[in-house]
């Protein structure tokens, strides 16, 4: 039997380090939390009597298997459960009943000591859950392989593409049940493509009434405003659009508005409260089209409420949610569901030149069902904005993938609870 020790920060690497290094068939043989993280004693070719030994003479676990492995024999490794039974129990300290007032002081040490040992009891039988959790995930994942080799190479080709797992879940639940190789290959692409919503607005179109683009701060929503202006003026004239600034929080942005505007010779108005908007929207009621910059407001700014509060009193108002593909998939999907309330018409994605992977913000589009208008890519006006195109941006997510592909670890994690779970 050959016994290594492992160390790692969690118990995840933990268990990556020794399936690198023994294998699918080590066995582990005890867990602890150290100062430094996780210590993990595993062992190939197990032998269970020199487990039954060490727990017979009470030593440590780790300590005796180590000395009686000189003397041992390897033989055919059995399962991980037998070898985690065979751990001697974790002695923990009982203080006597309570005595008297004056005896309380010496009573002290034993209440501690048991209290640490409870402690103690719970962080491995966390460790062990967790362990079992991950070796339950590894084994699902390997029969998944196994039993349908083609459905987890389409999850393995999503998960290099960036998709969040409940989403390619979903996806590859709609596969048929028998898929050729080369659908395989081709069909992650064409799912994608299909599970993204456009709206079809055109920007060279007819389309015309109040929009206001709304969102966290930072993605663009002025400069993005900006590029819709410029093609509505070129397209209907400067007396005909019209813009209107609500962000009286950002230092410089009504300004920023403003030069937009100058730039533009489309009038600029501000409006500070729902009273407010609601007579500059009546005065503005015969322009054909009206573009309403909000405040960039985070989802858990007490703010947000006000804001949606004067957008929602408006009447006629289109409100389409402006996200940045470069931000994480986490923030992306509290973004959106910050804005539910507004219930927005549909999405912009910005700043698609500065986004490494798109695939969190595809995830995100497709959970949500949100239409997609635009797409921004630079901050060039007003050239740097297009219409939304499901196959251009499954494309360039394809475009920018990594070579590496994912690992059995990774899959396993990611969709190995699941499966077992299903």
């Amino acid at each position: 039997m050959k016994i290594k020790r492992f160390v790692a920060p969690d118990m995840r690497q933990a268990m990556r380090e020794v399936r690198e290094e023994q294998g699918p068939e080590a066995v582990i043989l005890s867990t602890r939390r150290l100062d430094e993280g996780i210590e993990v004693v595993a062992a190939i070719d197990y032998d269970e009597s020199l487990v039954r030994e060490a727990a017979r003479h009470g030593a440590p676990l780790a300590a005796a298997l180590v000395e009686a492995e000189a003397a041992s024999k390897p033989r055919v490794a059995e399962t991980a459960p037998a070898a985690l039974l065979a751990r001697p129990p974790v002695a923990v300290a009982v203080p006597p009943p309570l005595s008297p007032a004056n005896d309380m002081p010496a009573m002290r040490p034993l209440v501690e000591q048991a209290a640490q040992d409870t402690a103690q009891m719970r962080s491995e039988l966390g460790s062990l859950r967790e362990m079992l959790e991950m070796q339950l995930s590894s084994l699902a994942w390997n029969d998944m392989e196994r039993r349908q080799p083609l459905r987890a190479r389409v999850l393995r080709e999503m998960t290099r593409l960036g998709i969040e797992a409940d989403v390619a879940r979903a996806l590859v639940a709609e596969l048929p049940d028998q898929i050729s190789a080369e659908q395989a290959r081709y069909l992650p692409l064409g799912m994608l493509s299909r599970s993204l919503t456009v709206s079809g607005r055109d920007l060279c179109g007819d389309d015309s009434g109040v929009i206001a683009l709304v969102g966290p701060t930072g993605v663009g929503k002025t400069t993005t405003i900006a590029k819709l202006a410029a093609r509505a003026v070129m397209r209907h004239g400067a007396d005909r659009v019209a813009l209107v600034s609500t962000d009286h929080y950002r230092i410089g942005a009504a300004a920023q508005l403003e030069h937009y505007g100058r730039l533009l010779g489309a009038r600029v108005y501000p409006a500070y409260d729902a009273a407010s908007l609601r007579k500059v929207l009546e005065m503005l009621r015969g322009s054909h089209t009206v573009l309403i910059d909000t405040a960039g407001v985070a989802g858990s700014d007490p703010r947000l409420t006000q804001q949606l509060e004067i957008l929602a009193d408006a009447s006629g108002l289109r409100a389409c949610l402006v996200l940045a593909a470069n931000a994480q998939s986490q923030a992306l999907d509290e973004a959106v569901r910050a804005y539910l309330p507004l219930k927005p018409h549909a999405c912009i994605l910005t700043k698609l030149d500065e986004a490494p992977a798109l695939g969190g913000a595809l995830s995100v589009l497709i959970r949500h069902r949100l239409p997609l208008d635009y797409t921004t890519d630079g901050q060039r006006v007003p050239e740097d904005i297009a219409t939304a195109d499901a196959r251009v941006l499954v494309c360039r997510a394809a475009q920018s993938l990594k070579s590496q592909i994912p690992d059995d670890g990774l899959m396993a994690e990611r969709f190995g609870f699941a499966v077992a779970s299903a």
